[in-house]
């Protein structure tokens, strides 16, 4: 039986439809962005000092509001800041006017001292939860001036990944550098040991074509010097006569010897 189950089970399987086998898969587009470019700073064409913000605290006096806001762009407010606002539904009725005293992420704190051009006291007091819409020009200046900060930031970001990139692949490959410069010095200490060698042969070998130089110039020398010699020309003049030189080799002369002669 449990095996006539298992083969009744998969010839259900075989049998069902094939669009039972399809899966959603949402419609990408082809280039895979999702999103615009999020880098980018301001939008030219959106008001970045119009905003709202819900009530979600105040005090007893009713004159200081905490004020729930869904843009964080609120974080660029400081102290003492002046903000505008109308309450929704109310959009007829005169702005009123606040100051920021605190700043936190996605609240801010206002002082108002006057809600009667923006409410009216018929109406009760001002309820948690009430929505308003804020204008600030200081605000706009301020997302402005951060924007282009952000640009700036971006570029120095970029530099700085660029350089972290450098310094990783650099230990990421050290040790790959490392084999390859001692290869090169080692090829180069071969070649200067190979260049060695060479010179040493070259030099003995111009010590041998010397040492035969030197035996044949000394061999000519002493050619030389007995050619001189026998060629040389006695320039000395004889004081005495033949008389003495002959009675210097023992021959027969006489006992005196002959006047020496006067040109």
């Amino acid at each position: 039986m449990k095996l006539l189950g298992h083969l009744l089970l998969l010839s259900i399987m075989t049998w069902a439809p094939s669009s039972w086998s399809v899966v959603a898969e949402p419609a990408l587009p082809d280039s895979g962005v999702l999103s615009e470019d999020v880098n980018h700073g301001i939008n030219p064409d959106l008001d970045y000092g119009r905003f709202t913000g819900r009530v979600s605290d105040k005090d007893d006096s009713e004159r200081v509001f905490k004020v729930n806001v869904e843009n964080n762009n609120a974080k660029f407010f400081r102290a003492g800041d002046t903000v505008y606002f109308r309450v929704q539904g109310r959009e007829s009725r005169q702005k009123c006017k606040g100051f920021v005293r605190n700043v936190e992420d996605f609240y801010f704190s206002m002082h108002v001292e006057n809600l009667n051009p923006c409410w009216e006291e018929s109406a009760g007091y001002f309820r948690r939860g009430t929505v308003l819409k804020f204008e600030s020009d200081v605000l706009s200046s301020r997302i402005y001036e951060a924007s282009k900060y952000r640009d700036i930031l971006l570029v120095r970001k970029e530099d700085f990944l660029r350089q972290l990139n450098g310094i990783n692949h650099f230990l990421w490959t050290f040790d790959q550098q490392k084999v390859k410069v001692a290869a090169d010095y080692d090829a180069q200490i071969v070649e200067m040991q190979r260049a060695r060698q060479k010179a040493l042969d070259d030099l003995i070998q111009q010590k041998q074509e010397q040492l035969l130089v030197q035996g044949e110039l000394m061999k000519r020398l002493n050619e030389m010097d007995a050619s001189l010699k026998f060629y040389q020309i006695e320039r000395r003049e004889l004081l005495t006569d033949r008389w003495n030189l002959d009675h210097d080799q023992a021959l027969p002369v006489g006992q005196r010897p002959q006047e020496l002669k006067k040109e």
